[in-house]
């Protein structure tokens, strides 16, 4: 598709009532000045630009895309989505060296993890932090997540025969993250679905979900990448009738909703049978037909943090009542909050004091609770409350691992 045909009223930003909620429960418009606002940058802003696409504001750029207007809006406008379009349609800012190495995460990743340990050491030299900052405006307060000494797909490989024998499958779209980042995590999924006597597929070709590429610039990528993850999808939903499911809340949301409205890659016939990990086992558990077995003495003081794009997708519920069901737990739910980070966003040098700002009010709710760990659905959620607080954070699947028995 090519998207200077796309049809903008798609967006139904005439719906629009002028009511200025979203602008309300916008985090960037409430600490940066230099961002108009989702109501100005989105409805308001289109009906301009129709008239006249040289009215575009650069200023857009600090739009976030954590949805939380669309969230808000009582007539359902797509605001998001509205200012999303706009910088890809009217945007004259080329995509930088840096946009280019933080977007392809496929890429860095298959480059850097045969030699993890040499480069996480290097990235977390101060002299290599002050060049990133210098150079690359890499801001040198941030800390890059490490790499992982071998992928989640080659360990996977040892595993297919296994994962074969069983009767029920599911396939598992990784992310780019537990394949390069955290293997452990997609190792813990493996782990529970196991428990569940449920094996675990991987597609056929998966590539990075795409959402860095299309927050970058970098459109037209992204539009190759989800017509081969929607392919290898369809194989696995359609031909295999095999559903899949995610463990990053990003993913999951940006292969069901942004493929068809930013990019114009149609997944309708597939969208229903790509959820989220938390919510997949949880609808099973709660048929009662599925158990699994926890350990008695497991004691774990937890506060769970709702992502941006899982508050979108409503489906927080789902990871709050699973961890629930962990005998001895006990769980904070803290107030839904942005963090702040938004990707790549937070660790471009320009943005820092507008990502640190946003979240400033949720890693005081952190900090102020006893707990073992903050757990959330988001990476780079994780990514932003380890640098920012004092406290662990891991996946609801992790920690619904390690409360499971050990099986021989």
């Amino acid at each position: 598709m090519n998207l200077q045909q796309h049809n903008i009223s798609d967006n139904n930003f005439e719906q629009c009532i002028k009511c200025t909620v979203c602008t309300v429960y916008c985090p960037v418009a409430a600490v940066n000045p230099d961002y108009p606002g989702p109501k100005q940058a989105g409805p308001d802003g289109e009906r301009l630009r129709l008239k006249r696409p040289d009215f575009y504001d650069e200023a857009l750029k600090y739009c976030i895309n954590c949805k939380r207007c669309e969230v808000a809006c009582p007539s359902n406008v797509r605001i998001g989505d509205i200012i999303q379009m706009a910088r890809i349609k009217y945007s004259k800012k080329k995509p930088k060296v840096r946009d280019f190495i933080l977007a392809n995460t496929d890429l860095v990743g298959t480059l850097s993890t045969p030699f993890a340990p040499v480069v996480n050491a290097t990235l977390g030299l101060k002299p290599v932090k002050a060049i990133l900052d210098g150079v690359m405006q890499i801001d040198h307060r941030r800390t890059f997540p490490k790499y992982a000494f071998g992928t989640f797909e080659s360990w996977y490989k040892k595993q297919a025969e296994k994962q074969a024998r069983f009767p029920q499958q599911v396939s598992y779209f990784h992310g780019c993250y537990v394949n390069y980042n955290n293997p452990p995590l997609g190792k813990d999924l493996v782990k529970v679905m196991n428990a569940m006597g449920i094996g675990v597929q991987l597609l056929k070709k998966e590539k990075c979900c795409g959402v860095a590429l299309i927050s970058n610039g970098f459109i037209h990528q992204a539009q190759k990448q989800a017509a081969q993850n929607i392919s290898s999808i369809r194989e696995s939903v359609i031909d295999k009738q095999i559903p899949v499911i995610a463990t990053s809340s990003t993913c999951a949301f940006t292969i069901r909703d942004e493929y068809p409205h930013l990019l114009g890659i149609q997944n309708a016939d597939v969208r229903d049978h790509i959820e989220l990990a938390t919510r997949y086992i949880y609808r099973l558990l709660s048929q009662k037909e599925i158990k699994l077995n926890f350990k008695k003495n497991t004691k774990i003081k937890v506060a769970y943090h709702t992502p941006c794009h899982l508050e979108k997708l409503g489906w927080a519920y789902y990871s709050i009542e699973l961890l629930k069901l962990i005998p001895n737990i006990e769980l904070t739910v803290l107030d839904s909050q942005c963090c702040g980070i938004a990707g790549t966003y937070g660790f471009k040098k320009e943005n820092y004091k507008t990502s640190q700002n946003i979240g400033e009010s949720l890693f005081k709710q952190i900090e102020a609770c006893d707990i073992d760990y903050v757990v959330t659905d988001c990476e780079t959620c994780k990514w932003q409350i380890e640098m920012s607080t004092s406290k662990p954070c891991e996946h609801p699947i992790s920690i619904l691992a390690k409360a499971l028995e050990d099986r021989e």
